[in-house]
């Protein structure tokens, strides 16, 4: 029986001149698998405005994508709450940048339907199924039957007061996704679960910055997915890791946080109002000034989703655990590596703390999940 492997991994997005440097460390071992997957972060583009309402926008070069490609990157999705950053110049250059280097680029188009395409890469004669949905919608940015954009997975979000007879006091919020595009979702998957062997739907939701917390809607989509045929879902957009549960035997990795992504800092940024707010999201985030990665120390700790996928699904699926520098670069590790038992112990704590145990086995620089 042929397997193939899959590597995937979260947030990419260069902010400096040579953005092949952010790969130098794990570039072989991203091209030695069958097909390696990267969730978009950056615009492609040297076009376009700004948008005026989103708190923080920067661009790469079209250029990236054939560094992109190079490290390995066969499958990009860019439905992200940065696609339409730089406006629709910004969006077409991007996606014409990466199917100009033979990408299969995922989750966005020109109208809804075509962000909801179901793109089939094969290897080895094996069929991997990939969509991709995005929760997080600034105005304009999803797609619609007449406007381009990223594939929407929006939520209701209802604050329920928790003492009713006490004015003031705090409140449980309750989030559901709208039916509408969860039935969509569901009717693609079911489409794909019948063209493909596996099928991968890559989620970006979630939390931003808030340690360990799942919002309601991730785990009602998430199994409404599964429920429909999906065998992987790959969430991100939290930039730190997230819970990972185990639904039907289907591993649903929740956020795989960030992989390589720049976050420069000047005076300037670090006392905006706006990044002042997502700060106050995660206890101890500190700024430095001489980093390129002004994330949250939580935010250096990642992982590579890795799935062995033959003509019968997926055979096995875990992860491998990463570091990221204070320059941004990634960094697979060993088991030797006292790091390496920080991410996993960073995971196990994580998950505990929502009611998701997590059960893996380690096999060499792979944990392999066994839930």
């Amino acid at each position: 029986m042929t397997e193939i492997e899959l590597i995937a991994v979260g947030d990419v997005g260069a902010e400096r001149d040579n953005p092949a440097e952010l790969f130098d460390s794990v570039r072989h071992d991203i091209a030695a698998a069958d097909i390696a997957f990267c969730q978009l972060e950056i615009a492609l583009t040297e076009r376009g405005t700004r948008v005026p309402h989103v708190r923080h926008t920067a661009r790469s070069s079209p250029a990236t994508a054939k560094i992109l490609r190079e490290a390995g990157f066969g499958v990009v999705s860019w439905a992200s709450n940065h696609c339409m950053d730089w406006g629709p110049d910004g969006f077409y250059d991007t996606i014409d940048a990466l199917e100009g280097q033979g990408t299969t680029v995922i989750g966005v188009g020109h109208d809804l339907a075509s962000a909801r395409r179901i793109r089939v890469v094969e290897s080895s004669g094996v069929r991997t199924a990939f969509l991709a949905y995005c929760s997080i919608l600034p105005e304009g940015y999803r797609a619609t039957d007449r406007r381009p954009g990223c594939a929407p997975l929006r939520a209701h979000t209802v604050y329920e007061q928790i003492e009713r007879d006490q004015p003031g006091t705090g409140c449980t919020i309750h989030t559901f996704p709208f039916p509408e595009d969860l039935d969509n979702m569901a009717a693609d998957i079911a489409a794909a679960r019948a063209a493909a062997d596996a099928v991968v739907v890559s989620m970006h939701w979630g939390l931003h910055f808030v340690p360990a917390t799942l919002a309601q809607y991730q785990r009602t989509a998430a199994h409404r997915a599964i429920d429909a045929g999906a065998d992987l879902i790959i969430g991100h957009h939290a930039h730190i890791l997230k819970p990972i549960e185990i639904y039907r035997g289907k591993a649903i990795f929740y956020s795989i946080g960030n992989f390589a992504m720049d976050l420069p800092m000047t005076e300037e940024h670090a006392t905006r109002p706006s990044f002042l707010e997502i700060k106050a999201l995660h206890p101890g985030w500190e700024v430095d000034f001489d980093s390129t990665y002004n994330f949250p120390f939580d935010s250096r700790k990642t992982i590579a989703v890795t799935a062995e996928i033959s003509e019968e699904g997926i055979v096995r699926c875990g992860f491998r655990p990463a570091y990221i520098s204070k320059n941004s670069v990634p960094e697979f590790l060993g088991p030797e590596d006292p790091r390496f038992g920080e991410v996993v112990g960073y995971l196990s704590e994580i998950c505990a703390s929502q009611g998701l145990p997590l059960e893996y086995s380690v096999h060499g620089d792979r944990v392999v999940l066994t839930g």
